[in-house]
């Protein structure tokens, strides 16, 4: 990476770190690799207790935090850059949002606007239920800002997501003929499922948004024996909308599981900040001074904002260049034109933040 203090390679940084592979719970390479180039600028930068990448600018001001992830879902996608789109996995899911933070804050600093106190936190295990780095970082800071660093798009402000609930099934029986008078155990997690989908419909009924609804998903099945006894397991996912508590929709979940065990992981409830505080309105007059028409959105997916939202209780967005449709796919790209744009405009909101 260069810095003659006129220009950041952004892109460079970037490009680099797509090219350190950082799955959930292999981001230690990455983290290490972020604090070398933040201590290059002078930051204090260090690997804290939960793995996470952190950088702090500033002495004075109100603190800042951005907090993104250096985390991804599994699978190589090639980096490259081709036709102004820069290809590799974190692209758009988180990479690509956090070396903006991180290009956005020198471009403040440099130009002597940095009047606030900024950590920035490249978290871990975003992409599991654990969000280690998340939790971590809960208890460790007390912002009067945060922006949560994931795909909008550079002129669309993200201020909520859903919920989430995930559930562990397995059932176990003694071995039964095919053509015998006992359902196969197969059948017993279908019912389960079916039974699952029919609460959601009935919590769904008049609800048009997809933000309003109690919306499940069929993630993993897999069914065994050894001739004495036959086992099916399953993963299913909620993803809640407001209003709904995960330790009560696990207590009704259970009434439904019949003989099988259930196991209930990353439970967290929807989160959504309101739009208007000092930093959503900093981020509307900083798209419109690029020359976009700024917009808000709810998200129906789940991010660290779910984590450390309720707990900060300050003025809480999520923003970043990229295309969400584009997470966790063999085509994983972030166009550079944008990327730009989305830079230029968290330099601005953070010149701001006073």
């Amino acid at each position: 990476m260069r810095d003659d203090h006129h220009y950041l390679d952004e892109t460079g940084l970037l490009e680099a770190l797509l090219r350190i592979p950082s799955p959930s719970g292999q981001e230690e390479a990455a983290a290490c690799f972020l604090v070398e180039q933040m201590r290059s600028f002078g930051w204090q930068a260090f690997v804290d207790a939960a793995g996470n990448a952190v950088g702090l600018v500033g002495t004075t001001g109100p603190l800042v935090v951005l907090l993104g992830h250096i985390d991804t879902v599994p699978g190589a996608v090639p980096v490259r850059i081709e036709a102004g789109k820069l290809y590799g996995r974190g692209a758009v899911d988180a990479k690509g949002p956090f070396v903006a933070f991180i290009a956005a804050t020198r471009r403040a600093e440099l130009a002597g606007r940095l009047r606030c106190r900024v950590a920035l936190i490249g978290a871990t295990e975003e992409e599991a239920a654990t969000s280690r780095g998340a939790h971590y970082a809960r208890d460790q800071y007390a912002p009067a800002f945060c922006v949560i660093g994931e795909p909008s798009g550079w002129d669309r402000v993200t201020l909520g997501y859903k919920g989430r609930l995930l559930i562990h099934y397995r059932f176990e029986q003694p071995a039964a003929h095919s053509a015998g008078e006992l359902p196969a155990a197969p059948e017993a997690m279908v019912a389960f499922w079916r039974a699952v989908e029919v609460h959601c419909a009935a919590y769904n009924a008049g609800r048009a948004r997809l933000f309003d609804q109690l919306i499940p998903s069929l993630r993993r099945v897999a069914s065994g024996g050894d001739g004495l006894s036959d086992w099916v397991e399953a993963t299913v996912g909620l993803r809640l909308p407001e209003g709904v508590d995960p330790a009560t929709l696990a207590e009704t979940l259970s009434t439904l599981a019949g003989g099988a065990t259930l196991r209930f992981e990353g439970a967290c409830p929807a989160f959504r900040g309101p739009r208007t505080t000092p930093l959503a309105s900093a981020f509307v007059r900083a798209i419109r001074a690029q020359g976009g028409q700024p917009g808000f959105l709810h998200k129906t997916g789940t991010a660290d904002m779910n984590v450390v939202g309720p707990a900060w209780g300050c003025p809480i967005v999520a923003y970043g260049p990229g295309d969400s449709r584009l997470d966790h796919t063999p085509d994983e790209h972030l166009d550079l034109v944008e990327f730009r744009r989305a830079i230029a405009v968290l330099a601005e909101v953070l010149a701001g933040l006073t």
